[in-house]
């Protein structure tokens, strides 16, 4: 019944999604289209950051199908690792993009090109109209979802752009400052080239297993001491499946004592984990100091290999 309810649920989610993708790839074509006839090189730069825009709207909706599929024997987390590789992949062709941006820019800087401004502030005012209405589509529903909200920054970040690409036509039309195109494209180059940092940056720490960056491992370590029953807690190792997916294994030290008061225990450390840090899945392993004499127990805390 859960897997029916949270199905529903993904599925209401891409709805939004798929709205914004459509309005948003149809408003890059027109604006590269545009671009082209306008000679505006910050029209093009902004059809490319819509280009950006569609991956990650794509990436997201590509994240939901894939959560949904059941794990297998193979892949028994399974495949939400795929929304990481195709979130490094996109980030990697935006640093790209970036840098082409910025080349284009500086060869216009060194033979400046007449731009058709009115016309290059018409198209950008298409797509500022298309992304408002993105980010409307998208709003209630970025609230709920943290994929969705990602996907959401990404159309702000588009809006704005949108807005400079305007502006700079306003300026081209009425003081024939035709530089001030290469200037609108660097800033939106610079804007694509942040993005992209940190996708990239991001999606590294992840295929690296390090430690997701709301967690502080020395004070996750002190808290699940102080919860009762909890002698030691080390060994532990926390890292991310996907974004918004944490896991965490580590040695729970404990007095020995019946099996139903040691449950009790680790379903404490679990709950917390959950409730303090978002770590939905959790494998914990118990020790004690020592058993009764004369008993053999696997439970006993061994030597450190370290």
């Amino acid at each position: 019944m859960e897997s029916h309810e949270s199905q529903r649920q993904s599925n209401s989610y891409q709805k939004p999604l798929f709205i914004a993708l459509a309005i948003t790839s149809i408003v890059m074509i027109a604006e590269f289209v545009g671009g082209l006839l306008a000679n505006s090189l910050a029209l093009l730069s902004d059809a490319g950051h819509m280009l950006a825009d569609c991956l990650a709207l794509l990436l997201s909706i590509v994240a939901f199908r894939f959560s949904s599929r059941h794990p297998t024997n193979r892949n028994t987390f399974g495949f939400y690792r795929l929304e990481i590789f195709a979130a490094q992949i996109n980030g990697g062709v935006l640093v790209f993009l970036s840098f082409f941006i910025f080349y284009e820019a500086y060869q216009r800087f060194m033979h400046p090109e007449p731009v058709k401004g009115l016309l290059m502030m018409g198209i950008a005012g298409v797509g500022l109209l298309a992304n408002m209405a993105s980010a409307l589509v998208l709003h209630n529903t970025s609230k709920k979802n943290l994929n969705v909200k990602a996907a959401f920054l990404h159309i702000v970040g588009d809006l704005l752009s949108s807005i400079g690409v305007i502006i700079g036509g306003i300026v081209i039309s009425f003081t024939g400052w035709f530089v001030v195109d290469p200037v609108l494209s660097l800033l939106i180059g610079l804007i694509i080239l942040k993005g992209a940092y940190g996708v990239v940056k991001e999606t590294a720490a992840i295929l690296l297993g390090a430690v997701p960056k709301h967690v502080d491992l020395e004070k996750l370590i002190r808290e699940v001491e102080a919860i009762k029953g909890v002698e030691s807690f080390h060994d532990v190792h926390v890292w991310t499946i996907t974004s918004g997916l944490y896991a965490l294994s580590g040695h729970v030290q404990i007095q020995d004592q019946r099996i139903s008061e040691s449950a009790q225990i680790m379903e404490g450390v679990r709950e917390y984990l959950t409730q303090r840090y978002q770590i939905g899945h959790t494998t914990l392993q118990l020790e004690c100091e020592a058993c009764e004499p004369g008993h053999a127990c696997s439970l006993v805390t061994r030597p450190s290999s370290k």
